[in-house]
């Protein structure tokens, strides 16, 4: 099986622009419309939804490579970094931190060239205790291949199918200081097109023995927020992606097994970017309800749980709300939990739902 790092013109890259042209258009439209609906917002409103799709790009491109972070740790991480101030904050672990800062150095800094030191960090910053599970790993360097030749595969030991192989480790110096050459210095006049064949071109070399596919999707975010000329991310690429996974590991292999001419890929990525900010409609929904909601009630004194607990109610709360569930996630006793229910309802801002019974449930009043 030859692959496209293999073939006499890598890494010359073709496609034919006139089967993309409408859906580049499309996507450089809805970024012009996201960006200036958010200028519209103050700043307040701005920040939540910034705290908010940031915390879905780190959980969501986590989630690709199958490793679920706590969803309270990422936020609050997030939020301390960028010096953002909301009820309910807890600690978070360094591996939590570390994906943090690889995605906020790439969006933050998106200005600054990149560098093998600056992936290196990056790398580090994902495997902070030097390891991939239990497994130890060369961090903060291109891999060695010593346990024998980068692949990606599936199925069961004995019965592996391989998708695809990387470039031997004695070359991946090389082609890292061509893509490094070609990502700093690239005349590309369109970004996002850029960013489709930078996703394509990293992961294909594969140059870490861990944290390719979050490192290329950092990388993506990196030239996202060139084109759109901002630090504020308010659309994740990395949660549109963990929709569409099966199309995406499968047109990746696929163009991985073919010939230079990627216009497939180019496709594809273009169709999910689009859905991607097309998505952001329901995130900018929710933080007006939000918004609306604390307006309404701002003249109510509420204790940090009931704040903390009305706010996880806002975010999609999954599950029926009881007491008990109250207690748990305020730490605080069941008796603590009742009195701040009951003070709710009577303030107009929580109902019993309709079961009753032992399994007393509640919501948010109906307007």
């Amino acid at each position: 099986m030859n692959y496209i790092h293999q073939l006499e013109d890598w890494p010359n890259f073709k496609w034919n622009t006139e089967e993309f042209l409408g859906l580049l258009t499309e996507a450089r439209n809805l970024q012009g419309r996201l960006f200036g609906k958010m200028d519209s917002l103050g700043f307040e409103l701005r920040n939540e939804a910034f705290l908010d799709t940031i915390t879905l790009d780190v959980l969501k491109s986590s989630e690709i490579e199958g490793e679920f972070l706590n969803e309270e740790q990422v936020r609050s991480s997030v939020a301390r970094k960028l010096g953002i101030e909301f009820a309910g904050t807890v600690a978070s672990d360094r591996n939590v931190d570390g994906v943090v800062e690889m995605l906020l150095d790439a969006t933050q800094k998106y200005y600054q060239p990149l560098s093998a030191d600056r992936l290196f960090d990056w790398n580090a910053a994902l495997f902070p205790t030097g390891r991939s599970g239990i497994r130890k790993i060369t961090v903060a360097d291109w891999r060695k291949d010593t346990t024998g030749p980068m692949q990606v595969v599936s199925g069961l030991m004995g019965r592996e199918k391989i998708h695809f192989q990387a470039p031997s480790a004695i070359h991946v110096e090389k082609e890292m200081n061509s893509f490094l050459d070609w990502f700093n210095n690239s005349d590309e006049s369109d970004l996002v097109l850029k960013a489709a064949i930078a996703h394509l071109w990293f992961v294909t070399i594969h140059p870490f023995e861990d944290g390719n596919g979050r490192m290329a999707r950092a990388l993506t975010d990196m030239l996202l927020a060139q084109s759109d000329k901002s630090e504020q991310r308010f659309y994740s690429m990395s949660a549109q992606t963990r929709v569409e996974r099966k199309g995406y590991y499968e047109i990746l292999e696929k163009t991985q097994k073919g010939n230079l001419d990627i216009t497939d890929w180019i496709v594809w990525f273009l169709k999910c970017l689009i859905n991607a900010l097309k998505s952001t409609e329901d995130i900018l929904s929710e933080i007006l309800y939000k918004s609306d909601f604390w307006k309404a009630n701002a003249d109510k004194k509420l204790n940090d749980r009931q704040k903390k607990l009305l706010n996880k109610i806002l975010d999609g709360f999954e599950g029926k709300l009881t007491s008990a569930k109250w207690a748990e996630i305020a730490k605080c006793s069941k008796d603590s939990a009742i009195r701040d229910i009951n003070d709710l309802i009577d303030k107009n801002i929580l109902e019993q739902e309709e079961s009753g019974g032992r399994s007393t449930s509640y919501r948010l009043r109906k307007s």
